[in-house]
C-alpha cells in the first residue's frame, strides 16, 4: 500500500510540471506589451503568419537590410522572405506532423540544442497574412534582430544547408542559441517584437497569443 501511495504522489508531482508550465505560459501570453513607439510616420509593412502551431516573420525584400539579404537564396521574381526559428534535429526530421516522433519531440523542449533560420520564398502576399505597419527605426531593429539570429563563419557568411529544404523556396540556415520549452520557435518571433518596440506578449511559447493580439 505504501508502494502504491509513493508511486501515485510522484505520478502527481510529474503531471503538475506541464499543467505548471502551461498556466504560467497561458498568464504570461494573455499579458500585453504595448508598442512603444509613439510616431505616426508607419509607412513600412511585415506581416506575421503561422502554420497553426509555427509562427513566421514575413518581411517585403525591398525592406530587408542588405546586410541580413546577403547570402540568402531568392530571385528576382520573389518578393518576400518567411523568417523562422527552431530546433535543428525537429526541424530537419520532422517535416510534417506525421514524422513527429517522442525522441524528437522530447529533445526540442528539454534538451539545449542547435537551431536553425527557416526561410520561406513567396512570390505574392497571401490572404492570410497579418500585417503590420511599421516605422523605419522599428524597420532597422527587427532587421537587425533577424541578422543577429544567423550562425555565420569566419568570414561572416551565412552557412547555408544545402538540399535540406522541404520545397524548392525554402532554405535551412545555421542559427544562434539554442531552442527549449523555455525558448521555442513562437517566443523567438515575440521576442523580436518586443526588443523592436512592437505590441508583444510579456512571454508565450504559442502562436496564438501574438497572433490573437494583432487581429
Amino acid at each position: 500500500m505504501k508502494i502504491v501511495k509513493k508511486a501515485a504522489k510522484w505520478i502527481l508531482y510529474i503531471l503538475l510540471i506541464p499543467i505548471t508550465y502551461l498556466l504560467i505560459s497561458l498568464l504570461l501570453t494573455a499579458i500585453t506589451v504595448d508598442r512603444k513607439a509613439t510616431e505616426t510616420d508607419s509607412n513600412k509593412s511585415i506581416f506575421l503568419t503561422t502554420n497553426g502551431v509555427h509562427l513566421d516573420i514575413i518581411i517585403p525584400i525591398k525592406n530587408i537590410d542588405p546586410i541580413v539579404l546577403s547570402g540568402i537564396n531568392h530571385k528576382a521574381s520573389e518578393n518576400y522572405l518567411a523568417f523562422g526559428w527552431g530546433d535543428e534535429n525537429f526541424y530537419l526530421n520532422t517535416p510534417t506532423w506525421g514524422d513527429l516522433t517522442f525522441k524528437n519531440a522530447f529533445g526540442a523542449m528539454f534538451l539545449k540544442s542547435p537551431t536553425l533560420v527557416h526561410i520561406t520564398r513567396y512570390q505574392n502576399k497571401k490572404s492570410d497574412w497579418i500585417e503590420i505597419k511599421v516605422t523605419d527605426k522599428e524597420l532597422k531593429k527587427i532587421n537587425q534582430y533577424l541578422n543577429e539570429t544567423f550562425f555565420t563563419n569566419e568570414n561572416g557568411e551565412k552557412i547555408l544547408l544545402k538540399d535540406k529544404g522541404y520545397t524548392a523556396t525554402d532554405d535551412f540556415y545555421k542559427a544562434n542559441g539554442s531552442y527549449t520549452c523555455f525558448n521555442t520557435c513562437n517566443s523567438w518571433v515575440n521576442s523580436g517584437f518586443k526588443k523592436s518596440g512592437l505590441k508583444s506578449c510579456y512571454w508565450t511559447p504559442f502562436d496564438f497569443g501574438l497572433m490573437n493580439k494583432y487581429k
